[in-house]
């Protein structure tokens, strides 16, 4: 893999413009090749002003010292971009569902520290309903891994019999099969709090993080892509999940995003004792579920040297 120093983070605008107009001439394929370049961003610093806006809009306490756990994927998000608009990523841009998420982080980290940052695309994987990538970001301090993720992206299309089920990404694999679960065979979690979500929230999500996918800003925009309303961006939900539930210094995340959010909407926040979540509609609809765990520092960087 070759590695691409940048000079600054790429304006998002531009790159979703440039991806969805390339999105009608891609031929997703497990087997497709992909952009083997990493890009690296060094004595990257935070913008206070655009964390703080982040951290109302997700229900984070602004002006804490140290950076909300899912902060640096927003941080990584333009340089994925990068390479997800490129010729030569296979599969659409337009279309393209964010399906799982996994943040493993060795210790707190300040908002006022100087990292560096990489992005790359691992591979791509069969799916039952199509192809997955999997991108990777990783955030380093004094040259020690801090801080990674690796999130998946599901590309739908026709796909031959006997395809995986693509459900190696579960959130929560000590969930139990005793019977006690939803129609979806998740557990049903004792529901902590009820959110009444704002038809403003994808718009506001959108200026904090630069993501304004124009599913997430309007009904009317978001009508193009097949969607009767606005939906909240999936990061928002897991970001707000976690902004409730609390997570460790030294921490493992993992979330699946099962269906959107539909903006304005309510739903209602769930989570038990051993560190499981999930968020679900009205109708007992399954939106979001995921799990924290403590993870002990030393096996954290012993795992991450590379």
């Amino acid at each position: 893999m070759a590695d691409r120093q940048l000079n600054s983070s790429p304006a998002l605008g531009p790159l979703l413009l440039r991806g969805a107009l390339r999105s009608p001439f891609k031929r997703p394929a497990p087997g497709a090749g992909f952009p083997r370049t990493r890009l690296l961003l060094p004595g990257l610093r935070i913008d206070l002003a655009r964390l703080a806006a982040y951290e109302r809009v997700c229900g984070f306490p602004t002006g804490e010292p140290d950076l909300p756990v899912t902060y640096p994927h927003v941080l990584g998000f333009p340089l994925a971009m990068r390479l997800m608009s490129r010729r030569d990523f296979p599969l659409p841009l337009l279309g393209l569902v964010h399906t799982s998420l996994s943040i493993e982080r060795a210790a707190a980290l300040r908002a006022d520290g100087e990292y560096d940052l990489s992005v790359w695309i691992e591979g791509l994987t069969a799916h039952r309903r199509g192809t997955e990538a999997t991108v990777a970001t990783a955030l380093r301090r004094d040259g020690g891994l801090v801080w990674s993720s690796r999130s998946t992206y599901l590309a739908r299309h026709g796909t031959a019999p006997g395809r995986p089920d693509g459900d190696r990404h579960a959130a929560s694999p000590r969930t139990p099969d005793d019977g006690t679960g939803g129609a979806d065979g998740d557990p049903v979690m004792p529901v902590v709090a009820e959110w009444a979500i704002g038809a403003d929230v994808g718009r506001r999500y959108g200026a904090a993080s630069g993501d304004r996918n124009p599913i997430h800003l309007h009904p009317l925009t978001a009508r193009l892509f097949g969607f009767p309303r606005a939906v909240a961006h999936g990061m928002w939900t897991v970001a707000r999940c976690l902004a409730a539930h609390g997570t460790p210094d030294a921490a493992e995340v993992r979330a699946r995003f099962r269906a959107p959010v539909p903006l304005p909407g309510t739903v209602a926040y769930g989570a038990d004792g051993d560190g499981r979540f999930a968020l679900r509609g009205p109708d007992g609809g399954l939106h979001l579920s995921g799990e924290v765990r403590p993870l002990p520092v030393r096996n954290f960087l012993a795992q991450n040297q590379s």
